[in-house]
């Protein structure tokens, strides 16, 4: 098969889900309303958290911080996937590409470690909460976040300086609605052995190892609750920690869905759309989680919006009527 430099190859095509000119619209109807939901359920969030000074405390740092990467995540590939369907164009340059693949895993990444953190915050805020304030200062929580970027950025460095050494064929699709690091590999007409070893061995280190902290916190903070003696010690205790173990299953359940239905079936269409699920959904959903499960994400929304403010008013109003 003719090969050609990386450099020489002008555009890619991203093929998306359907070729049928009929579905574009209801596909773009339901990616744009995704699309807004995500921003403003997470922006919400983020206002929220800063216009409240009660939730000015570690937990919540980590929320905001997680909820400002669920907006840049989903950023980095539906509007561009919005754009190809409005303009009647599947194309995507070679720069762009390589952008686009570098940021969706640089965020990618960043939500595995930050995902990581807020479970040992509440391993630390269950199993030690005399220390938590002492233990989860603000320069640790700091430090945390920079680690977590800096490994994200150089992760990402990594495979996007190794994808720049590959040479592509002729054939330029990409079966996929946007540009992931596997696809690009699979199109690649080099030798790939040295990426795909260190894709996956990337991809044990930085899901697996993230995971198996997770797992080591909430066994801790599981035997710390049943230690409890009230039992309103123990709700409350657990009532911390539900969204966040929500967030978790959600988002590493996805992501072994995909996994698993790509190994199985071997359709690339197959994965791409179960690849929404994680892409799309989950940074969609997290607003909700946190809002709905946690009631001082609840009230901090209520106050923002003004809610609070007007049920008093009513309260107030009411109370002055003979």
């Amino acid at each position: 098969m003719e090969s050609v430099n990386d450099t020489q190859i002008s555009a890619f095509l991203l093929l998306g889900f359907s070729k049928e000119p009929e579905l574009q619209c209801p596909i773009f109807g339901l990616f744009l309303s995704m699309y807004l939901t995500t921003v403003f359920g997470n922006l919400l969030i983020i206002l929220a958290v800063g216009s409240d000074s009660h939730l000015h405390t570690p937990m919540y740092f980590f929320l905001v911080n997680l909820s400002f990467v669920d907006i840049c995540f989903t950023s980095t590939t539906i509007p561009k996937m919005l754009w190809n369907i409005q303009t009647q164009s599947k194309a995507i340059t070679y720069s762009g590409c390589i952008t686009q693949m570098y940021f969706f895993s640089l965020f990618a990444v960043l939500d595995v470690l930050l995902l990581s953190v807020m479970a040992y915050d509440r391993f630390v805020a269950i199993c030690h909460p005399l220390h938590y304030m002492v233990i989860m200062n603000p320069l640790l929580c700091g430090l945390l976040l920079f680690v977590s970027w800096i490994i994200s950025v150089l992760h990402s460095l990594l495979h996007t300086s190794m994808v720049l050494q590959l040479s592509f064929c002729t054939e330029e699709e990409i079966p996929h609605f946007f540009c992931e690091l596997n696809q690009m590999i699979q199109l690649a007409c080099s030798d790939t052995f040295l990426n795909n070893m260190v894709m996956y061995f990337a991809a044990m280190l930085l899901a697996g190892g993230p995971f198996l902290g997770i797992l080591y916190s909430y066994s801790k903070i599981v035997s710390s609750i049943c230690a409890m003696s009230s039992a309103h010690g123990k709700y409350k205790a657990f009532s911390t920690c539900a969204s966040h173990i929500s967030v978790v299953s959600l988002f590493y359940g996805t992501s072994l869905g995909v996994y698993l239905s790509s190994a199985a079936t071997q359709s690339s269409h197959a994965s791409t759309v179960a690849s929404v699920m994680y892409a799309v959904v989950t940074p969609m959903l997290n607003p909700f989680i946190y809002s709905l499960r946690n009631k001082d994400i609840k009230e901090a929304l209520m106050g923002f919006s003004g809610i609070a403010a007007l049920k008093r008013t009513i309260v107030l109003g009411l109370k002055k009527c003979p």
